[in-house]
C-alpha cells in the first residue's frame, strides 16, 4: 500500500538517515520483527534491550512508511473520549487504558534521553476544543470524568479562551501531560540504539512467504534468504490488514500542512497541542524551527489515487482554517502530505497475540495516538515473549468485547 504521498516534512528536513543492507543470507533469531517505522523501533529495541536476539526486516527503507508522515503529536487522550469509552469496555478498562497512554508519553521522553537525542521530545499541555456549542456538555463530561479519575486537567470558558488566545471556541480542556516530538528522527535514533544492542536490520526486504512451524515461524523473502525465528512481530500498521483474517479497523486518509517558518505566534495560547471535539478533528503543533503544522480534514480511504487528487484542496482547506483560527499568524504553505491511517470501533489498538496466528503478536497502534500506544505495544511485547506479567495485556487483546 502506499501510505503517504505529497512532501512530508521531516524527511525532508532530516534527510535519510542511515539505510541499511537488503537480507541476502538465510538467518536465525529468538524473534523476528516485520516493520520498521516507530512502532517496530520501539518494539526491537525493548526486546534487544530484555537480552532477545532481534531481526527487523521492512520492505522500503527503515521509516519510510506511514512514520514518515507521523506529525509527532504525543497525548494520552484515545480518539474515543473517556466518558464514552467506560460506556464501551467499562470504568478499569477505559481508565486504565488512559493511565497507560498517559505514562507511556512521560516514558517516550525518557526513552529518547537514554539513546542520546531529544529527537525534538518537548513537554507541552495541549487544549482540547469544543468545536461546537452542541459539544460542551459532552465536553463538561469528559472534564468531570478526568478529575474524577486524577488526570492533570483546566477548564477553559469563552472568557479565559478569549484572555489568554483569538481562538473562538466556547471552552477547552487543557491537558496538562501531553508532549511533541520529531518521531521520523526517533525512530532511526531507536533503530541505530537496538543495532548497537545487538539487533539485525534489512531493509528493501519484503516477506513474501510466512510458514507456521510447531516450534516457531520461517519466511521467505523475495530475495529468496530465509529468517527463522521462534517468534514474529508484525508491526506493519495500516498494511496489516493482509495478516489478519478478519478486519480490525477502518481505513482514512489525513492531510497535513507545514507552514514557513513563522515570525510570532500571536494568538496561539503558550503554543500548545490544539485539538477538537469534531469527528473527523482538525490537530495543530509548532515545531522547534518556529514552524506551524495543522492536519485533520479526514476522508474514508477508498485508494492512494482519490486520497492524493485531494490533497491540493485539502492544504487549501487547512490553511484558511488556520487563518480563522489564529488571524494575526501569516501561515504560507511549505509542505504538505497525505497518509493513510486506521481506526477501531473503540478507539483502542490492537496488541498481541491472535488466535489464528500462532507464535505471532501484532502491534497495531490505530488512531491518533499510534507512537504512545506504540510504547504500550513494545512494552507488552517485550513481556509476552519473556512469558513475564503485565497486566496491559488484557486492554488492548483481540476478541476484546466479543
Amino acid at each position: 500500500m502506499d501510505l503517504t504521498s505529497g512532501c512530508p516534512f521531516w524527511p525532508i528536513r532530516d534527510g535519510l538517515i542511515i539505510t541499511y543492507p537488503p537480507l541476502e543470507q538465510d538467518v536465525s533469531c529468538d524473534v523476528a520483527v516485520i516493520g520498521g517505522g516507530i512502532t517496530g523501533a520501539l518494539v526491537a529495541f525493548h526486546l534487544v534491550e530484555a537480552g532477545l536476539d532481534v531481526v527487523v526486516l521492512d520492505k522500503r527503507d527503515m521509516a519510510m512508511g506511514s512514520t514518515a508522515g507521523n506529525t509527532g503529536l504525543l497525548q494520552y487522550e484515545l480518539d474515543t473520549p473517556l466518558h464514552k469509552l467506560i460506556d464501551l469496555v467499562g470504568e478499569a478498562h477505559a481508565v486504565r487504558s488512559y493511565q497507560a497512554c498517559c505514562e507511556a508519553v512521560k516514558k517516550i521522553g525518557l526513552l529518547a534521553g537514554r539513546i542520546g537525542d531529544s529527537c525534538g521530545f518537548e513537554h507541552k499541555e495541549s487544549l482540547y476544543l469544543a468545536s461546537s456549542l452542541r459539544d460542551l456538555p459532552g465536553l463538561r463530561r469528559e472534564y468531570e470524568a478526568r478529575c474524577k479519575f486524577g488526570f492533570a486537567v483546566d477548564w477553559w470558558d469563552r472568557k479565559r479562551l478569549a484572555a489568554e488566545s483569538s481562538l473562538p471556541q466556547a471552552a477547552a480542556i487543557v491537558s496538562k501531560d501531553a508532549a511533541q516530538i520529531d518521531a521520523y528522527r526517533f525512530t532511526h535514533r531507536l533503530l541505530i540504539a537496538a543495532r548497537t544492542r545487538g539487533a539485525r536490520l534489512y531493509d528493501r526486504t519484503r516477506v513474501t512467504r510466512r510458514t507456521m512451524k510447531p516450534r516457531g515461524v520461517d519466511l521467505r523473502t523475495e530475495r529468496g534468504s530465509r529468517v527463522r525465528a521462534r517468534k514474529l512481530v508484525i508491526a506493519t500498521g495500516y498494511e496489516a490488514a493482509a495478516d489478519l483474517p478478519e478486519a480490525v479497523a477502518d481505513l482514512n486518509s489525513t492531510y497535513a500542512v507545514v507552514s514557513e517558518p513563522l515570525m510570532a505566534f500571536t494568538g496561539w495560547p503558550g503554543q500548545r497541542l490544539i485539538w477538537e471535539t469534531a469527528r473527523p478533528y482538525f490537530y495543530l503543533r509548532t515545531t522547534a524551527d518556529g514552524r506551524a503544522i495543522i492536519g485533520g480534514y479526514d476522508e474514508p480511504f477508498r485508494d492512494p489515487r482519490a486520497r492524493d487528487r485531494l490533497l491540493p484542496r485539502k492544504t487549501t482547506a487547512l490553511t484558511r482554517r488556520f487563518h480563522g483560527l489564529f488571524p494575526r499568524i501569516g501561515f504560507e504553505p511549505a509542505y504538505a502530505w497525505t497518509g493513510t491511517f486506521g481506526a477501531t470501533k473503540d478507539g483502542l489498538p490492537y496488541i498481541g497475540a491472535h488466535p489464528a496466528r500462532p507464535h505471532t503478536y501484532f502491534a497495531l497502534g490505530y488512531g491518533g495516538n499510534g507512537t504512545v500506544c506504540g510504547l504500550i505495544a513494545a512494552e507488552v511485547i517485550r513481556d509476552l515473549c519473556l512469558v513475564r506479567r503485565n497486566a496491559d495485556t488484557e486492554l488492548f487483546r483481540f476478541g476484546r468485547g466479543s
